[in-house]
């Protein structure tokens, strides 16, 4: 006995006329009665008292009918029941992505924060560039990101303006100007320079030239690395030196000192900006509570980029 045997069972007991019961099953007649007969075949009795011009419902089935309908309402509940703990388990987790040294200076206090207020989300977080978290957030793998906003965004989806990061120079530990409170541009206008991939991480790439390039000068790149943490490395090694935002400092290496930037002119060429990125007219209750716990706490967070 199947649970789709009985749903014909109940239509047809239901309707004593297998033409509708079919039809209220979006089904043939024909596959109907099939259905029928086996289940009758599998009790080994008559369920149905048919003549030329009426069905009927014999004792049995008239018992089975009331079994029936418990049954499936029995399983139906179940069901139900498994359902809405699915989508419950869904809304409680959080999938995030963000840039490097967002991970590395936003997300952990954010992550304090809003665990603080909302201890029932799960939050599962990926790092990695801003150029393969868009495409995860459309493929529906990420629900939310902190990335460098596109010059070209993508209408499918959302953009917040959070923050502007401070550049700053990573230097080696004894590097001559690395015990200087400051430097300027004009200071590293002669030293090797270590950048990002320009395809991966245009922002962070033209962190540097432009910077140069307003400054009136042409940095001496001499090597290209595709990770910031990668870049950080080589500075220990004594490779060179690298422009970096503020919270690269969160990376721990040892052998490098980071110097503030001194600039002459204020203005975006010194600054990496940074966005919350989501699917456009999506609803994501648990996206947008860490949202505006985001919100509440920007101010903060930003005296730290």
């Amino acid at each position: 006995m199947e649970l789709h045997q009985l749903r014909c069972f109940v239509a047809a007991a239901e309707q004593l006329h297998f033409g509708r019961a079919a039809q209220h099953l979006q089904m043939l007649p024909s596959a109907l009665g099939r259905q029928i007969r086996l289940l009758e075949e599998d009790l080994g009795t008559r369920l149905f008292a048919r003549t030329t011009r009426a069905v009927s419902l014999t004792e049995d089935g008239t018992t089975l009918l009331r079994d029936a309908r418990a049954i499936l309402a029995k399983v139906e509940a179940v069901e139900s029941n498994l359902r809405n703990r699915s989508r419950a388990g869904a809304a409680r987790r959080l999938r995030i992505g963000a840039v490097d040294s967002a991970a590395a200076g936003l997300v952990p206090p954010l992550l304090r924060d809003f665990r603080s207020r909302h201890p029932e989300v799960s939050v599962q977080l990926l790092e990695d560039k801003t150029v393969r978290l868009l495409p995860k957030i459309l493929t529906g793998a990420l629900d939310l990101a902190f990335v460098r906003p596109p010059d070209r965004a993508d209408k499918r989806l959302e953009f917040r303006p959070l923050l502007q990061e401070t550049a700053i120079v990573a230097f080696p530990q004894r590097h001559a100007l690395a015990a200087r409170k400051s430097i300027t541009l004009a200071d590293i206008a002669g030293e090797a320079m270590l950048v990002p991939d320009r395809r991966s991480r245009p922002d962070s790439y033209n962190l540097t030239v432009k910077l140069f390039e307003q400054a009136g000068l042409t940095p001496r790149i001499v090597q290209v690395a595709d990770e910031k943490q990668t870049i950080i490395n080589l500075v220990a090694t004594k490779l060179g030196v690298a422009i970096v935002p503020r919270w690269t400092t969160r990376m721990a290496v040892s052998g490098v000192r980071f110097v503030p930037l001194r600039l002459r002119q204020s203005g975006p060429a010194g600054r990496l900006p940074l966005a919350a990125a989501w699917l456009r007219g999506s609803n994501d209750p648990a996206r947008d509570a860490m949202l505006a716990v985001l919100e509440g706490r920007l101010r903060s967070y930003a005296r730290e980029a």
